[in-house]
């Protein structure tokens, strides 16, 4: 199967010939669908804090950090914008050299709105002889265009998000890594008045990224009265995924190596793995808003983590108690009630279990990572949302699904899928650490049968392609998930360059 040439190849990468094994087995295979017992939804796995509870939330939460909790906030960011420009390349490459959508439309119409549009205007001064507005009264469209997305201009096809213009401001205008830095001095900041903030990051943009950070850094601190420590990570080769041909062979180059693909996002959980902290938030780096909007976004952030450290509290205080044997069968139902009505987890055959077997059960079911995810209503955006799903154990458990984990053909899960009340924004806190303070080895929670397989193509030649299990999907599929309602003003999220043109990012 492999050759000598090919065992360097695995070597250099760090990935193990097993492991290539197995994910080929996987593309004759496929991934096997998830069985759900029902969407979750208010009073069914979704939290709605009474105004009570959410003082009580905040107050935890405050408590958390006054005693020293180490926190840090963590933005996946290494991804291109160049979806975001869809439609301002098609134009680009169209026959059409004025705009011919209502979105080419819409664009020059408020081009003046867009928070890069200085940028723009000099780079077209400088490349055309022209500005924005002479280049459009002249019928010059394709002009501005190239000069966003080309290398001669802004470069902005193939730069990340992270690294573009979102808002504009008096002082002037923000791009998204900068809005992140701001929300973590808000809701992440410790007790020693540090914020921690790491960006995952390609390896060609990283530099980009530092550079940005020596030249901000400095005016949030002073603006905020904090210090900042942001470090970086990139995707680790290991985690490429093999390409297959469309018999399941390895997808070979034109000089004979194996080719490997990013494994996606759910890779990061190597990345998160590696980091010490006791508490992560995590966030998209194009979820942001300027800072008129940002009150409620932090007040939930902090209402999200004070839900976090409240379950860790409870989790930690029964850990020890089972540790330490001295217990009574009402303290153990009182755990299993907090298992069933706090931490969503079912199980149909614990009546049957004796106490010492019931322990064990409970033992392994607290003792793990835990995460808490903001939900917001259903508007329609596509994505995962959230589910109660069965597990190979024969428990049911709260998990994020995307529509690839589900049976098309089961009209039943098809219907739990659309008549879905929430959708997932990627706006999680985790607790990686237990009750002593120990780190969990995150990639021991990982479910490797819910990774998914796409069709894609290289020089004219079609191939299979795998991603591993989503990060906040089954790279998290073993932890203790809870689900709190927030509200959709925290979701603004920027899918294609338009959606800058919305009020909330005005």
């Amino acid at each position: 199967m492999f050759t000598e040439q090919d065992k360097q190849q695995l070597r250099q990468k760090g990935i193990s010939e097993e492991k290539v094994m197995a994910q080929l087995e996987a593309f004759k295979t496929g991934f096997p669908f998830l069985k759900l017992a029902g969407a979750a939804a208010p009073r069914r796995g979704i939290t709605i804090p009474t105004q009570r509870e959410q003082k009580s939330y905040l107050s935890a939460w405050n408590r958390y950090l006054r005693d020293g909790g180490k926190v840090l906030k963590f933005v996946p960011a290494s991804g291109a914008a160049s979806r975001m420009f869809k439609n301002l390349f098609e134009f680009l490459d169209g026959a059409a050299n004025e705009p011919d959508t209502d979105f080419i439309r819409q664009f020059f119409a408020q081009i003046h709105d867009f928070a890069f549009f200085a940028e723009l205007d000099a780079a077209c001064q400088k490349n055309e002889g022209k500005g924005v507005d002479e280049l459009v009264k002249a019928g010059a469209f394709k002009a501005v265009v190239s000069n966003l997305l080309g290398e001669q201009g802004l470069n902005y096809g193939k730069l990340p998000k992270g690294l573009l213009l979102f808002h504009n401001y008096e002082a002037g205008p923000r791009k998204p890594m900068e809005e992140h830095l701001v929300e973590g001095a808000l809701y992440a900041v410790g007790k020693d008045k540090i914020v921690q903030v790491h960006f995952t990051v390609s390896p060609e943009h990283r530099a980009l990224f530092q550079k940005l950070v020596e030249e901000k850094v400095a005016k949030y601190e002073e603006e905020y009265g904090v210090k900042y420590d942001v470090t970086f990570s990139e995707q680790k080769a290991s985690t490429d995924t093999v390409a297959a041909t469309l018999d399941n062979e390895p997808f070979r180059n034109e000089d004979g190596s194996i080719l490997f693909r990013p494994g996606g996002h759910g890779a990061l959980i190597e990345n998160l793995n590696d980091l010490d902290a006791d508490v992560v938030f995590i966030k998209n780096i194009d979820n942001v808003v300027p800072d008129r909007l940002k009150e409620t976004t932090v007040t939930y952030k902090r209402l999200i983590a004070g839900v976090l450290a409240t379950l860790q509290n409870k989790i930690f205080e029964y850990m020890e108690l089972l540790e330490s044997g001295e217990y009574t069968h009402a303290q153990l139902e009182g755990i299993i009630r907090f298992m069933r009505d706090d931490l969503g987890i079912r199980n149909p055959q614990l009546k049957m279990l004796e106490d010492a077997d019931l322990v064990v059960y409970m033992k392994q079911k607290l003792n793990r990572p835990i995460r808490v995810c903001g939900m917001v209503k259903n508007v329609g955006e596509p994505g995962g949302g959230p589910f109660l799903a069965y597990n190979e154990d024969g428990t049911i458990s709260l998990q994020i699904l995307e529509s690839s984990q589900i049976d098309k053909q089961n009209a039943e899960y098809v219907k739990m899928f659309e008549s879905g009340t929430h959708f997932n924004p990627v706006d999680l806190v985790c607790g990686l650490k237990n009750y002593k303070g120990e780190k969990f080895d995150l990639t021991k929670y990982v479910d490797p049968k819910t990774g998914f397989i796409s069709s894609k193509s290289k020089n004219g030649k079609e191939l299979k392609a795998l991603e591993l299990p989503g990060l906040w999907n089954g790279a998290m599929s073993d932890w203790n998930t809870v689900f709190v309602e927030v509200p959709l003003e925290t979701f603004n999220p920027v899918k294609t360059v338009n959606d800058l043109l919305r009020p909330e990012h005005q």
